[in-house]
């Protein structure tokens, strides 16, 4: 079994609403165990400005599935709630954005996957989730917090729990 750290992100539709059901999915169609879940966090859009913004989070899950088997996974479960990648907007607004950032510590770079996640250590709005549920993680042999730090966390702000 892998340990696999996946960021999700949206601005489109109830966002929150959409996470909760994608986790439900990853879960059921990755045959994986959710190990951890941050909380959700209203970021800034990143890339392209001019839009609402975001909402982000991420989870630790242990699963069998290689990392090209769940890369693909991810991008159906990303399908099944709307999201069309042949037909959006680099960085633009979307229902679902689901980002495999690391699996166990696999290095691969190829065109269609590259892990660890390779804007990881430029994206506050995936490091400050990611730190909550991980908070002692090294990826790359990088320290979490130590990128973190390098970086601005203006406008991120942690969101009250949803009501049960």
């Amino acid at each position: 079994m892998a340990d696999v750290l996946i960021a999700l992100g949206g601005n489109v539709g109830d966002v929150r609403a959409t996470f909760q059901k994608a986790i439900a999915n990853i879960c059921g169609m990755a045959q994986a165990a959710l190990l951890a879940r941050s909380s959700d966090y209203t970021t800034p859009p990143w890339g392209e400005l001019d839009q609402a913004r975001f909402i982000n989070a991420c989870i630790e899950i242990e699963t069998s599935l290689d990392p090209h088997a769940l890369l693909f996974t991810l991008h159906k479960i990303e399908k099944k709630f709307g999201r069309d990648r042949g037909n959006e907007t680099r960085w633009g607004p979307r229902t679902l954005d689901l980002d495999l950032i690391a699996y166990d510590d696999v290095s691969i770079d190829q065109p269609e996957l590259a892990l660890p996640h390779p804007r990881l250590f430029e994206r506050a709005f995936v490091l400050v989730p990611l730190l909550e549920i991980v908070p002692d993680r090294r990826i790359a042999g990088r320290d979490l917090r130590a990128a973190l730090a390098e970086l601005s966390t203006d406008g991120i702000e942690r969101l009250p729990a949803p009501p049960d």
